[in-house]
């Protein structure tokens, strides 16, 4: 018999009657009527095409087909008890695994993550750090952090935060003889390209910066290239150009005087931060904690 034809209810009404011997103490156990237990029994008799019962007076035995059967069918059982107790352990788990860019990782959540541990001092938090997207269905993730436009299908989603970008470099560079005062300046110094969001089509780059603040460049694509946003930040810190900012990966640097920022412009860009989980996942409590927990950090750092 397939899997999904299994008569589950009345293999349960089977249990009990066979461990009682008796229709009214199984309806009793399973709280419905012995009529109702009866009907079970014989639904089940009709599909298998065996009897499972003698009756003996005003008692029951077992039949030869049904004690053989017993055994392997309460071991089975045990075995559905023992599944659910593994499925339930994941919502109670006090161990969140968490997906996340690892720029976003490194310069935002790693540094105020200890806020969270010292309010949760009970969980144990996992990092994984990628930029590719998490299968759900084949890896143990409870909640990815994704920087995109936030299509992300047959998932709950979250914007959890907007982006900006704009130009910034080390106060050295900026107050050096490039003397860098206006977007028109920005010919005369080595540019830092930041090609981490280059999997998806319209991130932000020096070209769309530099059309849109009407500045002619005659390469717009020289300069130093890094795959991993931190990276770049690192790199306009040393005084190695200008970068292109994101406004939540250069905040730490930006207050700590690393990096000042260029000029007073800033471009809006049609990306942001997601939180993204499978439904089931998203309704876990240490899920919806840490969630609760990221929006009251994002509310702050406005």
């Amino acid at each position: 018999m397939k899997r999904t034809h299994l008569p589950l209810n009345a293999l349960r009404v089977f249990d009990a009657a066979a461990r009682h011997l008796s229709f009214t103490k199984a309806a009793d156990e399973l709280a419905v009527t012995p009529a109702a237990v009866g009907q079970h029994i014989r639904a089940l008799e009709d599909l298998l095409g065996v009897i499972l019962f003698k009756r003996l007076g005003r008692n029951l035995a077992l039949t030869i087909e049904a004690e053989r059967a017993l055994p392997a069918l309460r071991d089975g059982f045990l075995k559905f008890e023992e599944a659910v107790r593994l499925l339930q352990a994941g919502q109670t788990s006090k161990s969140l695994a968490i997906s996340v860019p690892p720029s976003f990782a490194a310069k935002w959540l790693v540094p105020r993550l200890d806020r969270f541990i010292a309010a949760h001092a009970d969980m144990q938090v996992r990092v994984f750090a990628t930029m590719q997207m998490v299968d759900f269905t084949q890896e143990n993730v409870d909640l990815a952090i994704r920087y995109g436009r936030g299509g992300y299908d047959d998932l709950e989603v979250e914007k959890l935060m907007d982006e900006q970008v704009f130009p910034a470099c080390a106060p050295a560079l900026r107050d050096g003889p490039a003397m860098l005062r206006a977007p028109a300046d920005l010919p005369g110094v080595p540019l830092i390209h930041d090609d981490a969001d280059e999997v998806e089509d319209g991130a932000p780059t020096w070209a769309m910066w530099l059309n849109a603040a009407g500045v002619g460049h005659p390469d717009p694509e020289r300069g130093l290239h890094f795959n991993q946003s931190a990276l770049a930040i690192e790199a306009a810190a040393a005084g190695k150009g200008v970068v292109l900012a994101k406004a939540a990966i250069a905040a730490a640097d930006l207050a700590a005087g690393r990096l000042v920022r260029l000029f007073d412009d800033s471009q809006p860009i049609d990306f942001g931060y997601y939180l993204v989980a499978p439904e089931p996942q998203w309704r876990q409590k240490k899920v919806q904690a840490f969630i609760a927990w990221l929006r009251a950090e994002v509310a702050a750092a406005r």
